[in-house]
């Protein structure tokens, strides 16, 4: 760490904080950050820089999102050039040629048996439409009685009601009543005394699965449309499937015509090793969902890829009406098209959609070089995601975990991301080992000294 870094002075003297209070900030403690606020002011590779100069190392890829780094130059210029000759194109009965080359290309990125990409803006948007898709395509088979959805437990599909629904995060959930009806959760893989400092997969918990076929014969199979999962469960803290979880998800929900639905927000674009979370794991949905990744974080854009079978039933009837009434004003918007396109080609060039597998292994020794480190209980990892979960401090759950990111903030210069009482890591894809041992070293000095 440089002399600017360490003493760069970032109180709300300096800030300015008598205009950060309009700002409504989502899923942030407003009045701690506007008393000591933690700003970043402009970005570049792998680091964002502080108002006061300070350059801090981003271990958390923004929020699982900048996979090709910051401000890379290509996507920048692409953004830039949309925005000068096609700023918007309306896709509802119109069209524009980006939307179709990128779809394009996303299909032949995903290969067989995925053949359509219906596009959206975020996250949460990709899981509502996925979840819109996965009833509407029962009722036009003429099933329409399936209409039971199955998530699980400390699953997190984003804000949306229908993402919340069959989220399974209490804290997301509490507020805000009742929901979609006729949801059930899977119970959640982790268990600390089973799976403790797992490498990659762990090897307990593939029975869990099973409990499916419970909930199956509890609603009928006859009721339910699709079952959501994420292939590794992001924002609940890296929680990696046990090995068989997912074939045997795959096997129960083909037996009974219920669709599986990935949600790859996190997973998608070279996270795990592979473009796609279901490719480097080895099992097929018959949806995922997308977003983050798709451009790097830099126009907001998310999407649902379907198999083969699934667009094709809806088309029938008269050729002029509307097979799916769903969509919004910016789907496949020019410039988020555009960044994406140059993104695909970045990734491409610099090989980034399989890089997190050729670090893994690195990545895997040196967040578990961490072990044994005052109130480390676990260590998660699978391609470039990990966490490191503390103990709860008593009667104060998620304290500790939040002193660790502001103390790497202002002491470490790293940007770390917390989730209750785990530390949440992915940088993006272009780290180089020596900044993976900067983003570990970092936080051995924080936890060393952590009460």
């Amino acid at each position: 760490m440089n002399d600017i870094a360490r003493t760069g002075d970032f109180t709300p003297e300096h800030t300015g904080t008598e205009k950060l209070e309009a700002f409504w900030m989502p899923f942030t403690a407003n009045r701690q950050f506007k008393s000591a606020p933690r700003l970043i002011q402009r970005a570049e590779g792998m680091y964002y820089y502080t108002p006061d100069g300070r350059q801090v190392l981003d271990a958390q890829a923004g929020l699982w999102c900048v996979n090709a780094g910051h401000c890379r130059t290509p996507i920048v210029q692409a953004i830039a050039q949309a925005a000068g000759s096609l700023d918007f194109a309306p896709t509802f009965q119109m069209g524009h040629p980006m939307a179709f080359e990128l779809a394009e290309r996303l299909v032949a990125l995903a290969g067989k048996p995925f053949n359509h990409v219906f596009f959206c803006n975020s996250g949460s948007e990709a899981v509502d439409s996925a979840l819109k898709i996965a009833l509407a395509y029962h009722r036009v088979r003429g099933e329409g009685q399936r209409t039971r959805f199955i998530g699980r437990e400390r699953g997190y599909h984003g804000v949306g009601f229908g993402g919340i629904s069959v989220g399974g995060i209490v804290g997301n959930r509490k507020m805000f009543g009742t929901m979609l009806p006729g949801v059930d959760h899977l119970p959640q893989t982790w268990n600390l005394k089973e799976q403790a400092f797992s490498r990659g997969q762990p090897q307990w918990g593939a029975h869990l699965a099973d409990e499916l076929e419970r909930i199956v014969a509890l609603h009928d199979a006859s009721t339910i449309a699709a079952v959501i999962v994420e292939p590794v469960a992001g924002s609940a803290g890296v929680l990696v499937p046990p090995v068989g979880y997912l074939e045997r998800l795959r096997e129960i929900t083909a037996k009974h015509g219920i669709l599986l639905i990935f949600d790859e927000v996190i997973t998608g674009f070279g996270r795990i090793g592979k473009p796609f979370g279901f490719q480097q794991l080895g099992v097929t949905p018959d949806l995922y969902t997308v977003a983050k990744g798709i451009n790097s974080g830099t126009v907001p854009m998310g999407g649902v890829f379907a198999r083969e079978g699934i667009y094709e039933a809806f088309m029938q009837g008269p050729q002029t009406a509307i097979e799916f009434a769903h969509g919004y004003t910016y789907s496949a918007h020019p410039l988020a098209c555009a960044a994406a396109l140059a993104c695909l080609d970045v990734y491409r060039d610099e090989g980034l959609l399989t890089r997190a597998g050729e670090l893994a292994g690195y990545w895997e020794d040196a967040l578990h070089s961490l072990r044994g480190l005052p109130h480390v209980i676990d260590i998660r990892n699978i391609g470039l995601m990990g966490a490191v979960e503390l103990a709860p401090r008593p009667g104060a759950a998620g304290a500790r975990a939040f002193d660790v990111h502001v103390k790497a903030f202002f002491e470490e210069n790293l940007l770390v991301r917390f989730t209750g009482d785990i530390l949440a890591l992915s940088p993006p894809l272009i780290v180089e080992k020596a900044q993976i041992d900067r983003i570990v070293d970092g936080l051995r000095r924080v936890l060393s000294k952590l009460d």
